[in-house]
C-alpha cells in the first residue's frame, strides 16, 4: 500500500518549487561558465554550447535519475510518503573555478601559442573532459574512504578553503558583473537577499530565485531597448536549435597530459566534493531521510566520470539544501523533472538559448547568495575557537583573485607584467608574491588552516609536521608554484633565478617548522 501511495504522488506543488530552484541553480552556473569562456576569453560559442554543455547536462540527468530511484526505494522500504530525494546539480565553486582558473587560461595559452580559435577551443575542451575524468576517478576511489578523509583534514581547512573560493571567485567576481549593469543586477540581488537571506515572503509565494529573475528580466528588457542601460543591453539573437549529442569519446585521453599543471586545482576540487557529499548526507539524515553515504558518493562520482567521457567539463555534486527542499514540500518528482529539463536541454540546445536570453546581471545574484551561504557555513559549522584559522585560509584565495585580474592582458600589458614579476630590487616583488601565493591556493588554504587548528588545540608538534608537508609541496610547485601559470615542476630543472625563489619559500616553511618544534619542547602553556 505504501508503494502505491508513493506512486500516486509522483509530483506535487512542493516539487514544482523544487524544480524552479534546482533548474535555476544549474542554469545560473551554465550561464556563468558560458559568459566567462565566450565573453571573457573569446572561446567559440559552438564549442561551449554543442560540445561542453551536452556532456555536462548528461551528468545532471544521470545523477538525478539515480537519486530519484534511491528516494523511491527508501519510500518503499520505510512506507513513508514524505521522503525527499537528494538534489544534485552542477557544483558552483568548481564550475566557476574551472572556467576562470583552468579552461579560460588554457584557451588563452593555446591562442598565444599560435593555435586558431577553433583548434584552441578543441584542445581546451579535451582538457576539460580530462579534468572531469580525473576528478571522477578520484571521487570514485575516495567514496570508499570518505569518512577517513573527513577525519584527516580539519573542518576549518576543508570549509575554509572552499569558503575562500566562494567569497572571492563566486561572490566578488560575479558582483563585479552585476554592477556592470547596476540598475538590473542590484535590484535582482536585493530581491535574492530579501527572500533568501532575510527570509521574507515574496508576493504570491514566489521562490526567491524566480522572483529575482522576474525583476531582473523585466528591468533588462523593459529599460534596455530605450537605451537607458547603455552598452549593457544586447538584444537577444534568433532562437537556434544547437543539437549536441553527448556520445562517448576518447578526446579526454588527448587532454590528460595537459591536466598535469592544473592538478593542484583539480584534485582538491574532487576531494572537496567527497567531503561535501558526506556532509549533505548527514544533513539529509538529520532531516529524516537516511541515505547510505557510500551510495550517494558513488552515484555522484559515476555521474561525473560519465559526463567527462561524454564531453562534460563541470562536475556534479549533491546539493547542501536537501532539508530546505523537504521543508518546501518537494518529494521525488522534482529531481526527476530537473534531470530531464537540464539533460534534454543540453541535447536539443535550448539551454544555450536560455543562457543567451538571460544576461549575467540577471543570473549572477544567485551566485552571490551561494557565496554568502558557503562562507557563512564555514563559520557556523566550525567551532568558534577555529574562526581565526578559517579567516587565515582566505588569504591565498584573495591572492589568486588578484593574480587573475593582474594577469588579464586587457588590464596589465604582458610585457609590463613580466617586468613587475621579475623585479627583485627590493626583495621578491609584490607581483611575484601575489602570483606565487595564489598558485595552488586550495591546498595552501588547507595547509594553513590545518596547522593553525593544530596550534589552537595545543598540538604544536603536529602543526610543525603540517608545515613541513607544506615545505615539500612548495618544493615541487604543488603550492606556491613560481611559474605564473601555476605548473608543477622538478626544482633542480628550473632556471637559477627562478629556482632561488622556490628555495626561499621552502626555507620559509622549514624555518617555521623548526620554530614550532622548539616551542613544543617543555611544558605546554596557554
Amino acid at each position: 500500500m505504501a508503494a502505491s501511495l508513493t506512486r500516486r504522488r509522483r509530483f506535487s506543488g512542493g516539487d514544482l518549487n523544487g524544480v524552479l530552484g534546482l533548474v535555476v541553480d544549474n542554469l545560473s552556473l551554465l550561464a556563468f561558465m558560458a559568459t566567462a569562456l565566450i565573453g571573457i576569453f573569446g572561446m567559440p560559442a559552438d564549442i561551449v554550447f554543442r560540445r561542453m554543455f551536452p556532456g555536462t547536462a548528461l551528468g545532471v540527468l544521470l545523477g538525478n535519475l539515480a537519486y530519484t530511484w534511491m528516494a523511491h526505494r527508501l519510500a518503499a522500504r520505510t512506507g513513508r510518503q514524505d521522503v525527499t530525494a537528494m538534489p544534485l546539480g552542477i557544483d558552483a565553486p568548481t564550475t566557476i573555478g574551472m572556467a576562470l582558473l583552468v579552461l579560460g587560461p588554457a584557451f588563452a595559452g593555446y591562442r598565444q601559442g599560435g593555435m586558431d580559435p577553433v583548434a584552441a577551443g578543441e584542445a581546451t575542451w579535451h582538457l576539460g573532459m580530462a579534468s572531469l575524468v580525473v576528478m571522477g576517478v578520484l571521487k570514485f576511489i575516495l567514496s570508499f574512504f570518505g569518512a577517513w578523509v573527513q577525519r584527516s583534514v580539519p573542518r576549518a581547512g576543508l570549509l575554509g578553503s572552499i569558503a575562500g573560493i566562494a567569497l572571492v571567485l563566486m561572490g566578488f567576481l560575479p558582483l563585479v558583473e552585476i554592477l556592470r549593469v547596476p540598475v538590473v543586477g542590484f535590484a535582482g540581488l536585493g530581491v535574492v537577499l530579501y527572500a533568501l537571506v532575510a527570509k521574507r515572503r515574496l508576493p504570491f509565494g514566489l521562490p526567491g530565485v524566480l522572483g529575482a529573475f522576474i525583476v531582473g528580466v523585466a528591468l533588462y528588457y523593459g529599460l534596455g531597448p530605450s537605451g537607458f542601460l547603455g552598452s549593457g543591453y544586447h538584444a537577444p539573437g534568433a532562437w537556434q536549435w544547437r543539437l549536441g549529442f553527448p556520445l562517448p569519446t576518447l578526446g579526454f585521453i588527448d587532454g590528460l597530459p595537459a591536466t598535469v599543471p592544473y592538478l593542484p586545482l583539480i584534485l582538491p576540487f574532487g576531494l572537496l566534493m567527497v567531503v561535501g557529499g558526506i556532509n549533505v548526507t548527514e544533513s539529509a539524515r538529520a532531516a529524516g531521510d537516511d541515505y547510505p553515504t557510500r551510495d550517494i558518493l558513488l552515484v555522484e562520482a559515476l555521474a561525473t566520470l560519465v559526463a567527462g567521457m561524454c564531453g562534460g567539463v563541470a562536475q556534479t555534486t549533491p546539493y547542501i539544501g536537501q532539508p530546505a527542499y523537504k521543508a518546501m514540500g518537494a518529494r521525488t518528482g522534482y529531481t526527476l523533472v530537473t534531470g530531464l529539463v537540464i539533460g534534454l536541454g543540453g541535447v536539443f540546445g535550448y539551454l544555450a538559448n536560455l543562457v543567451e536570453l538571460l544576461p549575467v546581471a540577471v543570473l549572477a545574484p544567485i551566485l552571490v547568495f551561494i557565496s554568502i551561504s558557503i562562507t557563512t557555513q564555514a563559520f557556523e559549522a566550525t567551532p568558534l575557537r577555529y574562526a581565526a584559522a578559517v579567516v587565515f585560509s582566505f588569504f591565498p584565495a584573495i591572492a589568486r583573485m588578484l593574480a587573475i585580474k593582474l594577469g588579464d592582458p586587457s588590464i596589465v600589458d604582458p610585457a609590463h607584467f613580466a617586468a613587475l614579476y621579475g623585479d627583485a630590487t627590493h626583495g621578491i616583488s609584490a607581483m611575484a608574491v601575489i602570483v606565487i601565493l595564489g598558485n595552488g591556493f586550495i591546498i595552501t588554504s588547507m595547509v594553513w588552516a590545518s596547522f593553525v587548528v593544530a596550534m589552537i588545540d595545543g598540538q604544536v608538534r603536529n602543526a610543525a609536521g603540517i608545515v613541513a608537508i607544506g615545505a615539500v609541496l612548495t618544493a615541487f610547485g604543488v603550492i606556491h608554484s613560481v611559474e605564473p601559470i601555476g605548473s608543477v615542476y622538478l626544482p633542480w630543472l628550473l632556471e637559477p633565478a627562478i629556482r632561488a625563489l622556490v628555495w626561499q619559500f621552502v626555507a620559509a616553511y622549514a624555518a617555521l617548522a623548526a620554530v614550532l618544534l622548539l616551542l613544543s619542547v617543555g611544558p605546554r602553556r596557554r
